[in-house]
Formats: C-alpha cells, structure tokens, sequence
C-alpha cells in the first residue's frame, strides 16, 4: 500500500491488511514508512513455553523482566506485542533502507521519561516510531522523521464523544461522512505526532477536510499550539481509512 506523498499520487487500499489470524505483518509503504503488524490475539492463544520462546528470541533480559513484572495478563501480552511490532518494524526499515541488518533482540526500545511527551517510544537506531493497540493488533510504524499513528476498532461510540467528533468545518461534505472512530483516531495521531498523545484535548485538533484518496487535513486549536507553537498541518503528510474493521490514521513529517 502506498499512503502518501506529496509528489506522488496515493494509492492506500494497496497492501496494508489488520488480520488477526496472521501472527505478522510487514509492509513498506510511500514515505518511506514502514508498518509492522502484530496479533494480539495470536500470542493470546501460544501456550506459556511458546510465548517464553519468543520472548527469549526477541526481547532483552530487562524486557523480559519488564514484561513480568505486569501483573495483568492481558496488559502483558498487549505490552508484548508491541515490542515486537516495533522491533521488526525497525529492524525491516533498516534492512530496506539502509542495507543494515539488525536482529529484533538488539533493537532497544525506550520511552520518553517524563514531561508532557513522557512514554512517546524510542529506539536504538536512525529512525522516528510510533505505536498503537486496538483490539486485536498492535500496529508500529517507522520512518526516517517524527510520526504519529493511531487504531480503533470500528464501533459505535457513547453520545457525548459523538458530538464531541462532529465535524464543523463547512465545505466538505466527505468530512461529515467519515466514521467517529476514525475521527478519533485522526485527532490521536496528530497528538502522537508531536509526542503529547491524549495529555491534549482532542478538540484542539479541528478536522477540516478528508479526500477519497484517505488525505485528512487538520488545524491546530490555541492548546495545540502553546505546546507547539510550529504545528502546521500543510507541512506534514496525513492519512486515514478504514481497513478490516479498524480505524486506521497516520500523520508523518
């Protein structure tokens, strides 16, 4: 599938499946990025000696530990899920674009320690990641510069997040059609573009348009830009769409 570029036309239907049957998926996409999908619902269903098994190949001994110390299981598998989605992600955009070969036990995966981008994830090599969960998956993705990435599973949302999501840039009438959820994971990708995920409002995300190629454009509310005074949407590439009953939005530099 090829997102988005500004001097290329996207095609983004192409590639890009959310299956929960299969344990990974890796996809390289326009950008450059990379995606890497992971099955929560997969390592669900490994019995204990198999998941060790693959913690053992893939995580370091502190992530090992790590993962242990969560007393929820269900927290500990989705935890999992998404080091390794960021470990092969990273991995295989190195691998293609850099001709470096890196083993996914190798990639360290970090987070920002505090502040107002406290837990924004980091890694050990000349890459930008994000990070989501929704459901079933867990979904990294990878790039040479900072990048924002969100699912949701499509469903219904309560009343008051729905008049929340409305829409009230006028002109648009493909805007008043888009699904709720995949308004709301337009606003969240926007915010985990700048590393400040839901510790800003998501009204201070207004949507103002959306095209039939998946482009979505955005403005920035005042809360936005006290925190980021820059944030300006015609500089960065956005995408969203629905695939295989998710809602799936990506913002990129």
């Amino acid at each position: 599938m090829a997102l988005l570029a500004r001097t290329a036309a996207p095609r983004p239907d192409d590639g890009v499946t959310l299956d929960p049957a299969r344990p990974l998926r890796v996809t390289h996409v326009r950008g450059p990025l990379t995606l890497a999908v992971v099955s929560i619902a997969w390592m669900r269903s490994l019995g204990d000696e198999d998941r060790a098994a693959l913690q053992a190949r893939h995580l370091s001994a502190d992530e090992a530990a790590r993962a242990a110390e969560l007393p929820v299981p269900k927290r500990r598998v989705e935890w999992t899920a998404g080091r390794l989605a960021l470990k092969y992600g990273v991995s295989a955009y190195l691998r293609r674009h850099d001709g470096v070969h890196v083993r996914t036990r190798d990639v360290r995966v970090d987070a920002v320690p505090r502040g107002i981008r406290a837990g924004k994830p980091t890694v050990n090599a000349p890459v930008q990641v994000g990070l989501t969960h929704s459901g079933d998956l867990a979904v990294a993705a990878c790039g040479p510069r900072t990048l924002g990435i969100d699912l949701e599973r499509t469903r219904q949302v309560p009343r008051a997040l729905a008049e929340l999501l409305t829409p009230t840039a006028p002109g648009c009438p493909l805007l008043a059609t888009m699904p709720l959820s995949l308004r709301w994971a337009c606003k969240e990708a926007v915010l985990k573009h700048f590393g400040f995920g839901l510790r800003v409002d998501t009204r201070e995300v207004e949507l103002t348009a959306w095209r039939a190629d998946g482009r979505f454009s955005w403005r920035p509310g005042p809360g936005l830009r006290r925190y980021a005074p820059t944030a300006n949407a015609a500089r960065l590439d956005s995408w969203a769409r629905e695939v295989d009953g998710y809602s799936l939005a990506l913002v990129w530099s």
